[in-house]
C-alpha cells in the first residue's frame, strides 16, 4: 500500500518538556487511524507537526511523498492549502460568512475561480445533506451541521489527508455517530486517507488502526 504519512524520529520540546520522544509514524492511503491517549502524552502535538502548522526539533516527515520540512513558508502555505484539510473540535467557521462561503474559502485562496469553488461548494453541501443550509451563517446551524460544513472545508481542495482533532468532542450521542460513518463513507466514496486524535473508545475501534500514545511516544 502507497504510504501517505511517513515520519521518523519526530522530537519536539517546549522549553525542557520534551514533548514527542522520536515518534515514527506511517499511514497508508485511504487508512483511517486514529491516535488516542490521556491529555498530555503529545498527541495533538503530533497532529500539529503532521499538519505543518508546527515543526519538530529534529525528524523527518513526508507527505504525500513531499519532504515538507524543506520547503520554504510559501511553499508551505501552499501544500497545506490544498494537499491537507483540517477538522477541529470547535468547527473555526468564519461568523459572518454563510456555510457556502465558508466551505469556499480555501477553494478562493488555492486560486480556483469564484464559479469553480462555488460550484465545488454546492456540490460538496449536497453530499453531505446540507443544500438548503448553504445560506445560512454557522449561529443559524446546529453543531452537527458545524461540524459537516468544516468536514466540506475540509474537503473542497481534494486533500492527501484530513486531520480531525476531537472531532466529535462537543456532538450528542446521535450527531457523533452521524460523523463518524461520514468519515467511513468519505473513506470508501473518495478514497480520503484520515488521521483522528479522539478519546472517543467507540470511533477508535470503528478505524483501520487505532494507536495509543503515551508520554510522546507510541506504545
Amino acid at each position: 500500500m502507497e504510504n501517505i504519512i511517513e515520519a521518523k524520529g519526530i522530537e519536539k520540546s517546549f522549553g525542557k518538556l520534551k514533548v514527542l520522544k522520536g515518534v515514527d509514524l506511517t499511514v497508508g492511503k485511504s487508512e483511517v487511524l486514529s491516535i488516542m491517549g490521556a491529555s498530555g502524552a503529545g498527541k495533538t502535538t503530533l497532529l500539529q507537526i503532521l499538519g505543518t502548522l508546527s515543526t519538530p526539533d529534529s525528524g523527518t516527515l513526508l507527505i504525500d511523498g513531499v519532504n515538507v520540512l524543506g520547503l520554504n513558508s510559501r511553499l508551505l502555505s501552499l501544500f497545506r492549502n490544498t494537499r491537507i484539510g483540517f477538522v477541529f473540535q470547535f468547527h473555526h467557521l468564519l461568523p459572518e460568512f454563510t456555510a457556502l462561503e465558508n466551505i469556499m474559502i480555501p477553494a478562493l485562496i488555492g486560486g480556483k475561480s469564484s464559479r469553480e469553488a462555488r460550484a465545488e461548494a454546492l456540490s460538496l453541501l449536497a453530499d453531505l445533506g446540507l443544500s438548503e443550509r448553504a445560506g445560512h451563517k454557522p449561529s443559524e446551524l446546529s453543531g452537527g451541521e458545524q461540524q459537516r460544513v468544516a468536514i466540506a472545508r475540509a474537503l473542497i481542495n481534494h486533500p492527501a489527508v484530513i486531520f480531525a482533532d476531537e472531532p466529535s468532542g462537543n456532538l450528542d450521542s446521535a450527531t457523533k455517530k452521524d460523523l463518524h460513518s461520514l468519515f467511513f463513507r468519505l473513506r470508501d466514496e473518495l478514497g480520503q486517507t484520515i488521521v483522528i486524535v479522539t478519546h472517543d473508545p467507540e470511533l477508535a475501534s470503528m478505524c483501520d488502526r487505532s494507536l495509543f500514545m503515551r508520554d510522546g511516544l507510541f506504545v
